[in-house]
């Protein structure tokens, strides 16, 4: 019992050391300059897409306000992730201590669950929209919105928080080296010793009530909005309500994909080699494409950011 509490002790005081790609070799710096490249562009869209939507005024609306807020939650995500992955490449091994770590973690995890109940959020602005436009204006207030998204933040740093608290109330005497360049779950949770399984339940449990409540409010906000499309006798007005949708719905499938697997999966089915690799899906790739399918896909997106580009350009001219 004393050996135990002196190696938990240790291992407190001496945190987690992160391995991150330090098998990759001379690859490293080729994927530092990967991920750099493709971390700049994720930044700047998504601090694009906030100030445009802040300075154009006929992006005030609902729509655009939950936009400009999964664009901030996004940044935040990736900004207490990749730059120590970044540092990570160039230095090889890197420490972090065992407070250092859960609050990585929080944060990381809080940012992804919330993300989950501001895509819920939008997707209920959506359903106001189509199946009723004529109270749109008054159902969809600044006050409520505000509440929408205040509830959102809350929800997710609790359950960030739950999950967090899961994880780091076990004793962790073993290895301190994670296999990954962040503290996710998985990998951190393979460095507790005794038994793991109420834990593994916990975030299981955690996990499914974050992802099913909200893809749930999504499924039906669709379904309502499915139902009203079809009503309309007009094929133009269906593709115009439907082409509101679209770019919310490609982020929801792309969102909920990667989380699903990540967050879902058996315990046998982890690799932590493999899922490192995964990971880079979610903290790099998932974060650039949610600016890219809104610039996409949605004109009115598009107008505002070619005006503030050109803009900028004659101001400097």
């Amino acid at each position: 019992m004393s050996l135990r509490m002196e190696q938990t002790n240790a291992t407190f005081w001496r945190g987690f050391v992160f391995l991150g790609f330090s098998s990759f070799g001379e690859l490293q710096l080729l994927l530092f300059a990967l991920f750099l490249s493709l971390y700049l562009v994720t930044l700047t869209s998504n601090v694009f897409i906030i100030v445009v939507i802040r300075l154009e005024s006929h992006l005030h609306t609902p729509m655009y306000l939950f936009l400009s807020f999964l664009a901030f939650s996004e940044t935040c995500y990736t900004l207490g992730i990749i730059p120590r992955m970044l540092s990570g490449l160039v230095r090889g091994e890197q420490g972090i201590s065992f407070v250092g770590c859960a609050v990585q973690m929080f944060f990381s995890t809080s940012w992804a669950c919330t993300n989950c109940f501001l895509l819920a959020v939008m997707g209920f602005d959506r359903y106001v929209a189509i199946c009723a436009p004529l109270h749109y204006a008054s159902r969809m207030n600044l006050t409520l919105c505000a509440q929408l998204v205040g509830t959102s933040f809350l929800s997710g740093s609790l359950f960030g928080l739950g999950m967090t608290l899961v994880i780091f109330h076990l004793p962790f005497c073993s290895s301190h080296e994670i296999q990954h360049f962040f503290c996710d779950t998985p990998p951190v949770l393979s460095l507790a010793c005794g038994d793991t399984g109420l834990s593994e339940l916990g975030i299981l449990i955690l996990s499914l009530l974050v992802l099913m409540v909200s893809f749930s409010l999504i499924a039906v906000s669709y379904t309502c909005i499915l139902a009203a499309i079809l009503r309309l006798s007009s094929t133009e007005g269906r593709k115009k309500a439907f082409s509101t949708c679209a770019s919310h719905l490609t982020v929801v499938v792309v969102h909920y994909s990667c989380a699903s697997f990540v967050y879902l999966r058996p315990k046998a089915s982890y690799s932590l080699q493999r899922d490192q690799l995964i990971a880079v899906t979610y903290t790099v790739v998932t974060p650039l494409l949610n600016p890219i399918i809104y610039s996409l896909r949605n004109r009115a997106v598009q107008t505002a950011l070619r005006n503030a580009f050109q803009g900028g350009l004659l101001g400097k001219g």
